[in-house]
């Protein structure tokens, strides 16, 4: 799976979702809801996808919640923003604060041995806690499968997974490779319910979830979501969408167990930029990449996904169970966070769709100088014209009427891109080189550019991007 889960859990946590009056926010201005809906119902249709339920942040607070699509296809049921979906593997991150948690009231360090708390693992002496938040540990993955396995059809239980997985050799020596692996957190979870003293799913409910009024949450494991939740689906190749297989009890714990509303996932990412849960050295910990031991970065602190998106740092994770992607990106530094749930497996619809809202949301005064002015060239472009004063000689003359015509002909239908971001810069041949990525709901297109000191450009081509 990529990072996805799955996993056991103890209670069913709130078991009736909230109406759909609390669970719908709209406090954004029409040309930010046009375009975050545009995108929302581009991918379904790009991607076939039934149903997306999606939550933005914006200055720190929760502005927009809506449902796109059918959460149910046979009777038909239109989505909702009440409507619950599994997280999958974004479970992993409130599993890793509840163990940051413990530390905090000194119960135990990050830099134990896992031994200490789960005996009788591989190597349970040498392997550390913090090797098993940030899947550095060596030990095997249970579920790397994007499907459900015949024999995770029936119950399994937390031990009966670690006494299978976590006792073979390890695939590597502690700390000297990433890999992905969510039989960390089953090891993560009993270290919680050892220290704790209480089912993980009761800490985190009382530490986490009632405090910030999460009150849609469910554990998905425990028990399988309700009649009046979105139905998840999967399909073979092309063939129809058909309903997803439950996986047996106990095989998400603490690694992908949690369903919620987009709604109340979103409140957890208010949590994360006003950090309100932890404490600030807590979130530190959580949110700075891990390093090997050789010093090359992982791209993952604890329980989340760290890198820059277009000069924004970004703790984000995506997740995946049977029947259910979801896509959790926030943009901590900007106040920014769009959380997307889709009811069908094995499509990246989520992270699609979260991944070109959030520069939506950011806008247009997040835009870098060379972002500003490649897209006023583009959209002068689209109309058939160019300034010819930005122009160095070359370029001046690559811009002959028959190029202008070619790029408004092919452009224009366009409209205006979902997203236009910079990819990369670098220096080449006295000048500024620069990659832009472009989006649109069935297609993306590259723009380079070569720009001299002086300001003027030397290259401005866009193409198909590969």
């Amino acid at each position: 799976m990529k990072m996805s889960a799955r996993h056991f859990g103890c209670i069913v946590v709130f078991v009736t979702a909230l109406g759909a009056s609390a669970q719908t926010v709209d406090t954004i201005d029409a040309e930010l809801r046009g375009r975050i809906d545009r995108i929302a119902a581009a991918v379904l249709e790009q991607t076939g996808v039934p149903s997306a339920s999606v939550a933005v942040v914006k200055g720190g607070k929760l502005v927009y919640t809506h449902a796109y699509g059918k959460a149910r296809l046979e009777p038909s049921v239109a989505a909702t923003t009440e409507m619950r979906y599994s997280i999958g593997s974004i479970s992993k991150q409130f599993t890793a604060a509840a163990i940051l948690m413990l530390q905090e009231e000194g119960k135990l360090s990050l830099d134990d041995a896992v031994g200490k708390y789960v005996p009788g693992l591989t190597r349970g002496d040498d392997v550390t806690i913090r090797e098993i938040l940030s899947h550095t540990s060596g030990y095997q993955d249970y579920w790397a499968e994007d499907y459900v396995m015949t024999p995770m059809l029936k119950p399994e239980s937390a031990q009966q997974i670690l006494d299978t997985w976590a006792k073979k050799p390890l695939d590597f020596e502690p700390g000297t490779k990433w890999q992905y692996s969510n039989t960390n957190f089953v090891v993560a979870g009993r270290i919680v319910e050892a220290v704790a003293g209480e089912p993980l799913m009761d800490f985190i409910t009382a530490r986490i979830f009632r405090p910030l009024g999460m009150k849609s949450v469910w554990n998905s494991d425990e028990a399988k979501l309700t009649a009046v939740d979105a139905t998840a689906y999967y399909r073979h190749a092309l063939g129809p969408l058909r309903v997803a297989p439950k996986e047996g009890r106990g095989w998400m714990f603490a690694a992908g167990e949690l369903a919620m509303t987009a709604h109340d996932l979103a409140l957890w990412d208010e949590s994360l930029m006003a950090q309100t849960v932890l404490k600030p050295e807590s979130y530190k910990q959580m949110f700075t990449e891990v390093k090997l031991k050789d010093g090359k970065g992982t791209q993952y602190g604890l329980g989340v996904g760290v890198d820059d998106r277009d000069g924004h740092r970004s703790i984000h994770h995506s997740g995946e169970v049977s029947g259910f992607v979801s896509d959790n990106e926030v943009l901590v530094d900007d106040g920014v966070a769009v959380a997307v749930l889709t009811n069908q497996d094995a499509v990246g619809a989520a992270s699609m769709i979260a991944r070109m809202a959030a520069p939506a949301v950011l806008g247009a005064d997040s835009r870098t100088p060379a972002e500003r002015q490649a897209l006023a060239i583009y959209r002068n472009l689209q109309q058939g014209r160019i300034d010819r004063s930005l122009l160095a000689p070359n370029l001046n003359d690559y811009f002959t009427q028959e190029a202008i015509e070619d790029y408004r002909a092919s452009l224009a239908p366009l409209g205006e891109p979902l997203s236009f971001t910079q990819d990369r810069e670098e220096l080449r041949g006295g000048m500024t080189f620069r990659t832009f990525r472009i989006a649109y709901p069935t297609s993306r297109l590259t723009l380079t550019t070569y720009t001299y000191p002086d300001g003027k450009l030397e290259q401005y081509l866009i193409a198909p991007a590969d």
